[in-house]
């Protein structure tokens, strides 16, 4: 039975009243959830508890007090789904009665409907959830479990009881999401190098929540390696898991408590019926926040904007591409119920109709948009019509998560100023584009080169870019041999890498080590003294080249150095389409369809100037190359080779990536610079460290704002950048640790 469009918005105000007053929150399949310890106790209690374990040192009770707050978490939001889907069809007995009623009468049905579906929930949650468990959870509580909190005490617990399997574990999970915790980082590092902690353990335990993530990543390969029949089922998959996970937050919303509006710090609403509709658009608000919410990888501040629309973007393209018409139509014409009047899709869309022939009626009666997304949109643009009353006439602050939002779905009284911040926004954005060549970096390319024998072999003139060279000669054959030899040293005493399979390609291994690592491995006599030594002179030799050639304002600090080596699989390059490394940035989040790299965090945002000092020849691909922000349009390219330095600005000008190695073995030495003293490499003052207590000197070079040494010291654990909204479409590529 449909409702009656008139009573919609009552229908809609009664319901979230009623689910909103009625303690309606956690949810289950009833009996199913209720262990033998009873029914099912508060999480955020049990979290409260486990930390307090934690301080006192009491391990084994805080390890099980946080597992068992993550398990009833996720038990209680599963509870929610069942009791919602059990109860989704109470009262429809009445249902059936409100077509035919009108007035106040169908106002009291449809109170009796959702009054019986709340009742219906109540006791669905009520055998399975303690009665503690039925009050709302702090938002402090709220912020330590979507920051992953708890697995961040769980890796010390687990470390303190040796169980280091699940340390590393815990560790790698909290990690995720949160990319700029440099502590962890460098904790899980210690971890890959413990006896005993296998690669098994660096897995996410919440990976499941993010699976449309894993759709949305595996449909972007596909489209790489031009496989467009995959490709085009991961984009239909992918699709399908967002809107299940955003059907699952609006669950979650409406199965929760509301708080009142003066509990909320809410001022002005007065009366029961006020009260009742702000209530109502509170709930209709968090649901339509969940599309901001599902949009948000793990470990990032902004939402990928359009998420949706984007993916069907990318999926008519690889049914186009695979063969599909029928398909391409249908979602093409999904895509046009978020943009109506796009030309580009229109031409689209018209192309198809003429490649297919035939009338042009009977084409759009059997390609009609998706059920599913044509649902999508009208039940969103009814919520947003209640939300926008409710702005102009209650007061109530509502900001619309969505772009695609229709210039009539805005009262009267609203669009002016919805008007002027669209058009503040697309003033911005040309404003970005206009500026997209402009490198405000501070380096200015051009200064001179102030060690003998070194020479310039590309500018930026030769390499099509701003601030980017290229110098030859920085390195003898023989130290390039020493260097190569002290990684293979290295990766035979296992210095955590291990020769594991490169982070960016299956199709290569990667070894890896940094300067601190050298000097403890040749502490323990594992490799040359001079050779770790070496390491760091090399490091102190590329600063000195580049703060000269760029002319770096006084205060240029090592941020990380890494000698890195990518090894070709033998019998694992035939029909090999990806690259060694994606194109990136290295200080930014480049979306290449949009041409936009945000400043924040999963991004080393810290890092000012970035360098490659290549070691060897001897193996096929591996060249560095320069694009534009599209990431495809190639710019220059560069070739290793002994002794071959390039550096170039870290910023949104510099986008960068390294074609795939096939064959042989290719180690470069990268090394990135800030101009903040705070975001310095620690670990490099923890080698000289080492050095000077053995009584060795080793070459340093320092600038005029190291001197002055009136900077805080230490390394921030997370990125001081501001929180920016993303606004444009497009995938994101995050920052990387290696060149």
């Amino acid at each position: 039975m449909a409702l009656d469009s008139n009573h919609f918005a009552v229908y809609v105000a009664l319901q979230s009243i009623i689910l909103s007053s009625s303690t309606l929150i956690l949810t289950a399949s009833g009996s199913s959830f209720t262990s033998s310890m009873g029914p099912l106790q508060p999480y955020d209690l049990l979290y409260y508890s486990g930390v307090r374990a934690y301080f006192k040192q009491e391990w084994d009770k805080a390890a099980e007090l946080l597992e068992k707050s993550i398990a009833n978490k996720e038990a209680m939001q599963r509870l929610r789904r069942q009791c919602h889907m059990d109860c989704f069809a109470a009262g429809t007995d009445v249902l059936a009665k409100l077509d035919s009623e009108g007035g106040s009468v169908w106002d009291l049905w449809a109170l009796e409907w959702v009054q019986q579906r709340a009742e219906c929930v109540r006791f669905c949650v009520g055998r399975s959830v303690s009665p503690a468990g039925l009050l709302p959870v702090s938002v402090d509580i709220e912020y330590e479990f979507s920051t992953r909190n708890p697995y961040n005490f769980l890796q010390v617990i687990y470390y303190k009881l040796e169980k280091l399997q699940k340390a590393a574990s815990a560790a790698h999970t909290f990690f995720v999401a949160n990319p700029s915790h440099l502590e962890m980082r460098n904790n899980i590092e210690k971890y890959r190098r413990m006896q005993g902690v296998t690669e098994d353990a660096f897995q996410d335990r919440e990976l499941h929540k993010e699976m449309h993530w894993a759709l949305y990543d595996s449909a972007l390969l596909s489209e790489a390696s031009s496989d467009w029949l995959l490709a085009a089922r991961k984009w239909r998959e992918s699709v399908n898991e967002t809107l299940r996970q955003i059907e699952d937050c609006r669950v979650q919303c409406q199965m929760s408590p509301q708080s009142l509006p003066e509990d909320r710090g809410v001022d002005g609403v007065d009366g029961v019926f006020e009260k009742a509709a702000v209530l109502s658009l509170s709930l209709l608000s968090c649901q339509q926040s969940c599309v901001t919410q599902v949009a948000t990888r793990p470990g990032r501040i902004s939402a990928q904007e359009d998420f949706l629309p984007t993916q069907l973007e990318h999926q008519h393209i690889a049914q186009f591409k695979a063969g599909d018409l029928g398909g391409a139509i249908q979602t093409l014409r999904s895509l046009l119920l978020f943009y109506p009047s796009d030309t580009d899709s229109l031409g689209n869309l018209q192309f198809y109709y003429e490649t297919l022939g035939g009338d042009k009626e009977s084409q759009d009666k059997d390609n009609q948009p998706a059920q599913e997304i044509a649902s999508y949109v009208n039940r969103s643009l009814q919520e947003k019509k209640l939300l926008y009353f409710g702005k102009e006439n209650l007061a109530f602050d509502f900001s619309d998560p969505d772009l695609w939002t229709p210039e009539d779905v805005i009262p009267e009284s609203l669009r002016e100023s919805w008007r002027a911040e669209k058009e503040k926004l697309n003033k911005k954005v040309k404003e970005e584009a206009k500026e997209e060549e402009m490198d405000d970096s501070g380096f200015y390319a051009g200064g001179p080169v102030p060690q003998v024998g070194v020479t310039i072999a590309m500018d930026d003139e030769a390499l099509n870019g701003t601030n980017r060279v290229v110098l030859d000669g920085v390195m003898t054959g023989r130290e390039c041999d020493t260097i190569l030899q002290l990684a293979t040293a290295a990766a035979s005493a296992g210095d955590g890498y291990r020769g594991r399979r490169s982070p960016h390609t299956p199709h290569e291994k990667f070894e890896g080590l940094t300067v601190l690592k050298a000097a403890k491995l040749a502490q323990d006599g594992m490799v040359n003294q001079s050779d770790a030594r070496l390491l760091h002179e090399l490091g102190e030799r590329v600063r000195t080249l580049l703060h000269s050639y760029f002319r770096s304002p006084p205060g240029l600090f090592f941020s990380f150095t890494h000698l890195v080596c990518r090894t070709a699989i033998t019998g694992d390059q035939e029909g090999r389409l990806d690259l060694s490394h994606p194109v990136h940035v290295d200080n930014c989040l480049l979306e290449p369809e949009t041409g936009h790299c945000w400043k924040e965090p999963p991004a080393f945002t810290h890092r000012d100037l970035s360098a490659v000092l290549y070691l060897n020849d001897n193996f096929d691909g591996g060249d560095l190359f320069f694009t534009n922000r599209d990431a495809k349009t190639v710019k220059a390219r560069v070739r290793p080779g002994c002794g071959r330095l390039v550096g170039f600005s870290s910023g949104p000008v510099n986008p960068h990536g390294v074609t795939a190695v096939t064959t042989g073995r290719r180690c470069a030495m990268a090394l990135w610079f800030t101009k903040e003293k705070l975001h310095r490499d620690v670990e490099r003052e923890e080698a000289e460290a080492l050095w000077a207590a053995d009584g060795q000197s080793v070459a340093k070079t320092t600038t005029e704002e190291e001197e002055k040494g009136n900077t805080p010291s230490g390394r921030s654990g997370r990125s001081q950048t501001p929180k920016e909204r993303s606004r444009g479409r497009g995938r994101v590529t995050g920052g990387k640790d290696e060149l």
